[in-house]
């Protein structure tokens, strides 16, 4: 069987106009279509779907998501040819990239791809090829043009193991979020920040994303930082929307809590900015904080005023204690302090560890060491007319 030297490719957005640049600079007869309209001027387009895949021995996808595969491959199915092979390398949960294995047989083959525009445009991709063994053997050598093939063992395997990579990428990016957040708060220059973040574990993704990560002015205060700036002219690689989208995919497929899913979805950013916009976003403004810190101050100085700053007046404070469980009210658990220090104050700490805010509630996570016991403490806050309070809180007591 020879290999198919016409390719049609659906979907010429940044990913799939790189690729198709990338096969016609090699020799391949590349004819493109994007469901939009729009798309670079290097690559011979038709404005029909039908028409692009009518003559084509290669059918190559490069489409947003599981739900525009569907709808156009359904659209095209009757120009197909008996002979012409699909090969997928959208970014779609297991199960879909399955159900489409199974309607198209021998002649599908999914092949998510890692890496971003520079890679497609270079021939650098890591390809995760999925596909009957015969089939693979014919499309191999466009793979190979656009990158490494990886061989995985059934579609769902495949669009699995993209999802996973790319959360290990949402990772990243959020490991740098909070690194330029902890920098801001510490008042260091934006430019030295990553100077030295280059050096490390972050270094690649700094290194390439640096354009996007300095679009805001460089400062030595953290106050002047206070909103995700666009202002670049840089193309965006990989979207916010993309990886959001991808992340959303894998926490339903896996069914198991995923924080980058949350982490990426609330970033306040244009969803088509590039992902490294989302490092940039600003850490809660202090209205959210205040009432954690006014709960901070409630326990390094034993004043109850504190607390009922910090609380709504129906709040209650739950958790187990001695092996029962209890749930106070705020005046309950107010009358339990008495307008001092503890005696061990100067050797007990406390720390907000987390904090995310969706809309008009966050939820909020704290550890304090006090003495021999170390608790981990669970905030649900509501913005209420006065601002952001506490509503509950919940406690676990390490001994």
């Amino acid at each position: 069987m020879t290999t198919p030297h016409t390719i049609a490719v659906l979907g010429l957005g940044r990913m799939g106009g790189a690729m198709a640049t990338r096969l016609a600079a090699r020799s391949w007869d590349v004819v493109g279509w994007t469901r939009s309209g729009r798309a670079s001027g290097t690559i011979r387009t038709t404005g029909d779907p039908n028409e692009a895949v009518a003559k084509a021995g290669l059918v190559l996808l490069a489409l947003f998501d599981g739900p525009a595969c569907r709808q156009v491959l359904h659209d095209v199915r009757d120009s197909l040819r008996t002979d012409t092979i699909v090969l997928n390398t959208s970014t779609i949960a297991p199960a879909e990239a399955a159900k489409l294995a199974r309607q198209f047989g021998p002649s599908y083959v999914h092949a998510p791809v890692l890496g971003s525009v520079p890679a497609a445009a270079a021939g650098t991709l890591e390809i995760l090829a999925a596909a009957d063994r015969d089939t693979l053997d014919r499309v191999r050598p466009i793979l190979e043009t656009l990158g490494t093939v990886r061989h995985a063992d059934d579609a769902a395997t495949a669009a699995a193991l993209k999802l996973v990579a790319n959360n290990s990428l949402a990772g990243a990016v959020l490991a740098l979020r909070d690194s330029l957040r902890q920098a801001d708060a510490l008042g260091l220059p934006r430019t030295q920040v990553l100077d030295t973040l280059e050096l490390g574990r972050l270094g690649g993704l700094v290194a390439g994303k640096r354009t996007f990560l300095t679009g805001r002015p460089d400062t030595t205060t953290a106050s002047t930082v206070s909103t995700v700036s666009t202002a670049t002219t840089a193309t965006a690689e990989f979207t916010i929307g993309a990886l959001a989208k991808d992340m959303a995919l894998l926490a339903a497929a896996s069914n198991t809590p995923l924080r980058s899913a949350a982490g990426l979805a609330d970033t306040p950013a244009d969803p088509e900015d590039d992902i490294a916009v989302a490092a940039t976003a600003p850490a809660a403004e202090d209205a959210v904080l205040e009432p954690l810190r006014a709960y901070v101050r409630g326990h390094a100085t034993g004043d109850p005023a504190h607390f009922r700053d910090a609380f709504l007046p129906t709040a209650h404070i739950e958790g187990i204690r001695d092996g029962a469980f209890v749930s106070w009210p705020l005046d309950e658990y107010c009358a339990l302090f008495h307008g001092r220090p503890a005696p061990d104050e100067a050797t007990r700490s406390r720390r907000i560890d987390a904090i995310d805010v969706h809309g008009t509630v966050a939820t909020a996570t704290m550890t304090l060491s006090h003495g021999a016991d170390t608790f981990t403490d669970a905030f649900l806050l509501v913005h209420a007319d006065d601002g952001w309070r506490i509503a509950n809180k919940t406690y676990h007591r390490h001994s």
